[in-house]
């Protein structure tokens, strides 16, 4: 505890500086861009805008999320010498991530000196010094990396329990459903179910527990954890159909759906994205037309679908379709339907209705995210009832709107995603670094060692801080908070890539053999920053233009 690290206080002073960097910078993309409106003319520097936004809104809540405990009276001098650096080291990321784009911004080497003067580089430098990373690196060697950041008593009850059932429940297994590409066991639904996983933001009326946004964060972070694939991911796609049937559903579809869902009777697969069209979501072009059979009147689906995710084994299907076959309505001639079918534990599936309508599915071979799958499909006229069309007729048209709502969910769930990711490659590095001996010490007494252990503790501060703070403010207003979701997601998920990659360099030869878990957390992680939003899209289409608008 002797070694010097910077203060709190002057932690936000380094986020002063950024920030001031930060709003000169935003100020001149906002005239360059016109308010957003030439965002694809200026993409490199809107991605450069759009992360620093996220950095030093990271710093931000860490720092107010440190300020809060202490106030409280349960923070240590470890935990504010974690904080500190992670704030500091946000704070220099920005600086180094807006200085390449200064020039096109019409800001010279002055701006960069009245926010960073020679103080505030030498406080940088002796924030982020090597000997301030290795003293949290000896810490996480010692704890082995566990995570005890504070919260409230009913969400560390949340998270203790959640905790207790991966460990019990679901590592013992995670190894084996991703070696062997096996299905998640139904035992894992179950108990989930009976536990209340799935009805974590379905109101109390319609069956569920309804406890709010870090609640979810947690429990999927936890579970993460233990594994991505087997149950990290097991809540997110009910946790996106919930949101746009209490978005957009009738009352009577409210009361057929949601307590199922709260149950988990019914398990749903996601379906948006096509095999020619992933992040235009508004150009699919998967048909669904009015029909009927049987005398019962509906909509028929024609087309192919891709990357849906746990289609096999989902009772239902939240399938965005164009109901409108004028194609120039875009994102406006799209609506969402719930579409039936029978869960199936192969990798390929097919069901047949009596009508002859058909579905066909075909998981697709991936190196990580093993144990849900994702399936190509393909609907040959395939019945769907007209209750089935989310909103019924008001929801014609709006299925764009409702997904994009449940996608703002599904975003933060996976910022709590790469958080559990990053949690778990910790875990696993630090004990490895520990138990490892080379040179007659184990690999923890190593001064480089201790660094990288260090610098993915910070890292992972600053993923944590920002995704609970975006899950407070989505249970304030989510339209509101979509952006930051967006934010906390891009970080936590890059987090998650970088730190479990770190992680397997200090496992050194055997991070890449399956013996160990952290090859898995390794190929889990890749996934992060593709689903639920692209990167790139995240940072051009959704933060981007947020920030420049």
């Amino acid at each position: 505890m002797s070694t010097p690290h910077a203060s709190l206080a002057e932690a936000r002073s380094l986020l002063d500086a950024a920030s001031a960097l930060y709003d000169r910078c935003l100020e001149r993309a906002q005239s360059i861009t016109e308010n957003g409106k030439n965002i694809d003319d200026h993409q490199v520097l809107t991605e450069r805008i759009a992360y620093a936004a996220t950095e030093v809104r990271a710093a931000r809540e860490v720092l107010e999320n440190a300020d809060a405990i202490t106030a409280e009276g349960r923070g240590s001098a470890t935990l504010e010498r974690l904080w500190a650096t992670s704030a500091a080291e946000l704070a220099g990321k920005v600086r180094n991530r807006l200085e390449p784009i200064l020039d096109e911004l019409g800001l010279g080497e002055d701006t960069l000196e009245a926010c960073f003067p020679a103080e505030v580089r030498a406080l940088l430098r002796r924030a982020t010094s090597e000997s301030v990373y290795r003293a949290i690196g000896q810490h996480v060697a010692e704890t082995r990396g566990s995570n005890d950041t504070p919260l409230d008593e009913m969400h560390e009850q949340v998270r203790d329990q959640v905790r207790a059932f991966a460990a019990e429940e679901v590592m013992p297994h995670a190894e084996h459903i991703h070696r062997t590409d096996a299905l998640v066991p139904e035992d894992f639904i179950t108990k989930m179910a009976e536990l209340g996983f799935f009805g974590l933001s379905v109101p109390e009326e319609y069956g569920g527990v309804e406890m709010g946004n870090l609640a979810m964060v947690l429990t999927t972070e936890e579970l993460s954890r233990a594994s991505l694939a087997a149950a990290g991911s097991l809540i997110t796609r009910p946790e996106i159909l919930t949101k746009a049937l209490m978005g957009g559903g009738t009352e009577e579809q409210k009361q057929t759906w949601l307590p199922r869902l709260a149950s988990g009777e019914v398990m749903v697969g996601i379906s948006v994205t096509e095999p020619d069209y992933g992040s235009d979501v508004a150009s699919v072009k998967c048909r669904a037309d009015r029909g009927e059979v049987d005398g019962e009147e509906g909509w028929v689906i024609n087309g192919a679908k891709a990357w849906c995710t746990f289609a096999g084994r989902a009772n239902v299907l939240a399938v965005l379709c164009r109901t409108d076959p004028d194609l120039s309505k875009g994102r406006r001639g799209l609506s969402l339907l719930i579409v039936p079918k029978e869960p199936e534990t192969g990798h390929t599936f097919e069901t047949v209705q009596p009508g002859g309508g058909r579905v066909v599915g075909k998981a697709d071979a991936t190196p990580g995210y093993r144990g849900m799958h994702s399936f190509t499909l393909n609907f040959e006229n395939y019945f769907v009832p007209a209750a089935n069309l989310v909103g019924l007729e008001d929801g014609l048209g709006k299925g764009f709107y409702l997904q994009m709502a449940g996608f703002a969910a599904g975003r933060l769930q996976t910022a709590g995603r790469g958080c559990g990711v990053a949690q778990g490659a910790l875990e696993e590095t630090a004990k490895y670094v520990v138990d490892r001996k080379q040179f007659s010490q184990p690999l923890s007494d190593f001064q480089l060692t201790q660094f990288n252990l260090g610098r993915m503790a910070t890292a992972l501060a600053g993923a944590r801080a920002i995704t609970y703070q975006a899950s407070r403010e989505m249970d304030e207003n989510e339209r509101a908070a979509a952006p930051l979701a967006a934010q906390a997601k891009l970080l936590a998920c890059d987090v998650a890539v970088e730190m479990s990659q770190l992680g397997q360099l200090l496992h050194g030869g055997w991070g890449y053999a399956e013996e160990y878990p952290i090859s898995r957390y390794v190929v889990d992680a890749q996934v992060l920053p593709i689903f639920e939003g692209v990167k790139a899209i995240l940072e051009l289409r959704v933060i981007g233009a947020a920030l420049l608008a």
